[in-house]
């Protein structure tokens, strides 16, 4: 009997979690190694579009994630003396409205992937691959928590700062192109009594967003974003945010107070992971570890799910590793350098960047609670499935 090829994925988060499902079903034995003592929850909502719609259909999670799916029906944009600009229905703005988009709670969405093989997959938490050495029989991994195992192949799903990336790809900073912004998200509590809507602030190059998911007590996401040409030097903190909207009106200065003792605060760069090749030898990367697209284009969960899928497809096909990761990029890349390219769109509609911008944008948010939902972008299903 034959023994099944060997996976392992670092990171069980969406890409993560679908490659390991697919590859299971493939055959392969897999093992998912997450720096996490156990699967993530929370986090901020996501959504799903167009192909990924798909993917999770034939993953099974499609009536899970309809049940869970945010029924955002507002979305309210004020000036900068917090007076209102448009109150609009949430599909105005959307895009990929309807059957075609989901939007749920990225623990929902991973919780929902997570239970269809946890059974099957072994899972490695509170770990991490510490080295990987890429040999003729397999990849030699030696994990932090001390333990060595060799696999027939790698996967690094592990996101935007992806340490499988740097251990076999090189410096961060060879792939990632910055985008023009830096973002704080975090919890806080929603005393506003804000329901299924979301509020944005802006002022020129400043944005300030308060969403709500749910109604009542449900935690409200906050959002703060401003633009700076240049890269800043080191990584963002949560005092750099506090500074730059130290000035703001409306509801900022709330934000602020709960920005100060948020245990959940991601602060981040927008950015792009571009690279030439998405493999070398036997290890691959899939998702934000490959070719992040960045939040301004709303499009990292829909390549993360699509991209894993099609990784695992080509796996399944091909038994010469080397063949399938040709294929899998062959199939993959145009689809992700048409929704990279939305990254432009999203950033000069939701964040104008000059007070001339800035009133262009209102003037069309103005015009749009009178105009019918914008169709769905063909970015969002330009990706042919393999079966």
């Amino acid at each position: 009997m034959t023994a099944r090829p060997t996976v392992l994925i670092s990171g069980a988060g969406v890409a993560g979690l679908t490659l390991a499902h697919w590859l299971h079903r493939g055959g392969h034995a897999v093992t998912v190694v997450e720096k996490s003592g156990g699967p993530r929850d929370g986090g901020y909502p996501v959504d799903l579009r167009g192909t990924a719609v798909e993917v999770a259909r034939r993953t099974g999670i499609l009536p899970r994630l309809r049940e869970a799916h945010v029924d955002l029906r507002r979305a309210t944009f004020l000036r900068t003396d917090g007076t209102e600009v448009a109150s609009i229905p949430a599909r105005a703005v959307a895009g990929g409205t309807g059957a075609g988009h989901l939007e749920v709670r990225r623990g929902d969405l991973t919780a929902a992937l997570y239970a269809g093989v946890r059974d099957d997959v072994e899972f490695l938490f509170g770990d991490r691959a510490d080295s990987l050495d890429d040999r003729a029989h397999g990849v030699d991994v030696t994990f932090r928590g001390g333990r060595r195992r060799t696999f027939d192949l790698v996967v690094g799903a592990d996101g935007v700062h992806s340490a499988t990336r740097g251990a076999v790809f090189g410096a961060e900073e060879r792939f990632h192109h910055y985008l023009g912004h830096v973002f704080g998200i975090y919890t806080m509590p929603n005393t506003l009594g804000l329901s299924h809507e979301l509020t944005m602030w802006n002022a020129p190059g400043r944005a300030a967003a308060l969403y709500a998911a749910g109604a009542g007590d449900e935690a409200l996401h906050a959002f703060l974003t401003f633009h700076r040409p240049t890269p800043p030097g080191a990584p963002p903190h949560r005092e750099a945010l506090a500074a730059v909207f130290a000035d703001a009106g409306w509801e900022v200065p709330r934000m602020l107070d709960a920005l100060r003792d948020a245990g959940d605060l991601f602060v981040d760069t927008a950015g792009q992971i571009r690279m030439p090749r998405w493999s070398r030898g036997r290890v691959a990367l899939v998702g934000d570890a490959a070719y992040a697209p960045s939040f301004l284009t709303g499009q990292g969960t829909s390549l993360a799910l699509t991209g894993a899928y099609t990784l695992a497809r080509t796996l399944a096909a091909h038994r010469d590793p080397a063949t399938a990761f040709v294929a899998y990029e062959g199939v993959t890349r145009p689809y992700v350098t048409a929704n990279q390219a939305l990254a432009g769109d999203g950033g000069a509609t939701l964040f104008p960047t000059t007070a001339e911008a800035l009133e262009r944008r209102d003037t069309r948010l103005r015009s749009l609670a009178t105009l019918p939902p914008p169709p769905a972008r063909p970015a969002y299903s330009a990706l042919a499935l393999p079966d």
